[in-house]
């Protein structure tokens, strides 16, 4: 099944059906939702280079702290968030849950900027941390350094769950509630291009910021250069939330939101109950979301898995935080580039004219090629395989993290372009309450699950040979069967998927059993050939 192109190219022409297929009707709807989607995707970048560099680098820390992290910290975590939002959800209307979420995370962020930062050596406890490492086995080094370094914890977890409950559960959320199957070929290519240029911008900010030297006019902030940087990163991210939140409040104000009358045509206004236990029995009883979770679950170990091995050898490379913080910044940046070039002269045209399982398959592809590219490297980088990089006047350290850079440039810009926009066009389909529950256990608890899935993996590793380099074979070889069930969800799905929207059907789930049934609203449903 391919999506036919005529109509979008009739309308606007081939070069704005390109770029900007977008009509001047719906500018007051989709401009406040492009601020929204580039400043959450802006601060969601920052975050995920500054919490690295805050923890891998910390004293007594290192990438091995990361699986220690994401299975103690961030999966309870993970499930406390989602416990809120469902409560939340289940008592203020859908616009107010946005707010609420939001004012959580600006709240820490300003708390850790002007309170647990500067006070970070009075509240970290390193001598008792060093006393308990001496009664454990070197395997557990990384969850001493959770405990050793907490405040920086608290940070990383708090900017994994911005990915989480405010880019994937409220920002997308929020596109999939108020846009039409048909309207989200046009829509989310562009947004696309708007989160992959914010993580550009995110990339230049950081790397300038983190390069800069101590400014004798900010010592009354802090008296090194990586503690301004700090503040200033964190002051920015709270700058974006708040135009995010405003942007929000606009659309609403203007009739875009939740609470317009095509908000109401489409979904209804009726609110479902929400709780843990009930959005993941919706799991159970559908293929269709099973293969999702599927898909999203073995992404995040897949990632995991060659994350840590790369953070590990950057350590090496830059033990410094600003210097780690500033090398990731321009990574960023590239794979920005990246994924700005696809999204702008690939992507939209790619998702319209080829099969949403061609679309899915592309990220798993890709993290295949690249991975075994990087995992070969690292593992013979002593041999005469390594004696590469002295052709280029580099160091074999040098030369493995510049092919892991590489491989998480790629393995990124597939995930910001074909992987999000399959995963959100998956959710379509579904009913009101299916979508809503679904992308709460999925995209809420699902994707913690496959990091946790990750790291336990890595745990594992680390307990029975001790260091991140010792265990990399084994995680090279994890990898492969990881990636495998990842294809065989994609092409699960995709012949479900297929079916549903061919036949304008709607994919909902009873207490009794999966069923579909035909769509009554005028909701329009792609062209087929």
């Amino acid at each position: 099944m391919s999506i036919s192109t005529n109509n979008t190219s009739k309308e606007f022409g081939p070069i704005r059906s390109f770029l900007w297929p977008i009509r001047s009707s719906e500018l007051k709807k989709f401009i406040p939702m492009l601020i929204i989607f580039f400043f959450v995707g802006f601060n969601y970048s920052v975050l995920r280079i500054t919490k690295d560099a805050l923890v891998v680098t910390a004293p007594g820390s290192g990438a091995e702290a990361l699986p220690f992290l994401k299975v103690w910290a961030i999966l309870p975590m993970a499930f406390l968030f989602t416990f809120i939002f469902t409560r939340v959800s289940n008592k203020l209307s859908r616009e107010k849950v946005f707010y609420v979420m939001m004012s959580i995370f600006i709240g820490f962020f300003f708390v850790f900027s002007v309170f647990l930062y500067p006070f970070r050596d009075a509240l970290h406890p390193h001598a008792l941390a060093d006393s308990i490492q001496s009664y454990l086995p070197m395997g557990l080094k990384g969850l001493v350094a959770i405990f050793r370094n907490w405040t920086y914890s608290a940070f990383y977890v708090m900017a994994e769950m911005w990915s989480t409950i405010i880019m994937t559960i409220l920002a997308w959320g929020f596109a999939n509630d108020v846009t039409s199957v048909k309207d989200a070929k046009r829509f989310y290519g562009v947004l696309g291009i708007a989160i992959n240029i914010s993580g550009i911008a995110a990339g230049h900010t950081v790397t300038v910021l983190s390069q800069n030297s101590v400014c004798p006019l900010f010592n009354f902030i802090a008296a090194d250069a990586w503690g301004q940087s700090m503040f200033f990163l964190n002051s920015i991210i709270i700058i974006s939330s708040l135009l995010c939140v405003a942007s929000f409040k606009y659309l609403h104000a203007t009739g875009h939101g939740y609470n317009s009358e095509t908000f109401k045509h489409h979904h209804g206004e009726a609110k479902f109950k929400m709780g843990l236990r009930k959005n993941f029995s919706y799991l159970a009883k559908s293929k269709y979301l099973v293969f999702l979770a599927v898909i999203v679950v073995m992404y995040n170990i897949a990632i995991n898995l060659v994350e840590v091995v790369w953070k590990d050898q950057m350590k090496q490379l830059c033990p410094n935080p600003s210097e780690f913080n500033a090398y990731m910044g321009q990574v960023l940046t590239a794979g920005g580039v990246v994924a700005t070039i696809v999204s702008i002269f690939v992507l939209g045209v790619v998702i319209r004219k080829f099969s949403w399982k061609a679309n899915a398959l592309i990220s798993p592809v890709i993290m295949v090629f690249t991975g075994i590219g990087f995992f070969s490297f690292i593992l013979f980088k002593d041999t005469s395989f390594g004696s590469i990089a002295t052709w280029f006047g580099v160091s074999p350290l040098a030369a493995g993290v510049f092919f892991g850079s590489m491989q998480n440039c790629l393995a990124r810009a597939s995930k910001y372009t074909f992987f999000d926009a399959t995963k959100e066009i998956a959710f379509i389909p579904l009913s009101k309450e299916c979508k809503l529950k679904g992308k709460a256990a999925i995209d809420g608890v699902g994707s913690r699950l496959g990091k946790s899935g990750g790291s336990v993996i890595h745990q594992g590793l680390l307990m029975f040979s001790g260091t991140v380099a010792l265990s990399t074979p084994y995680v090279g070889f994890i990898l492969l069967g990881v990636i495998a069930a990842w294809i065989f969800a994609v092409k699960g799905l995709g012949k479900q998927f297929n079916s549903l929207v061919s036949q304008h059907e709607t994919i909902s789930v009873t207490d009794e059993e999966t069923s579909t049934t035909k769509e009554e609203s005028a909701q329009p449903v792609p062209s087929t050939t």
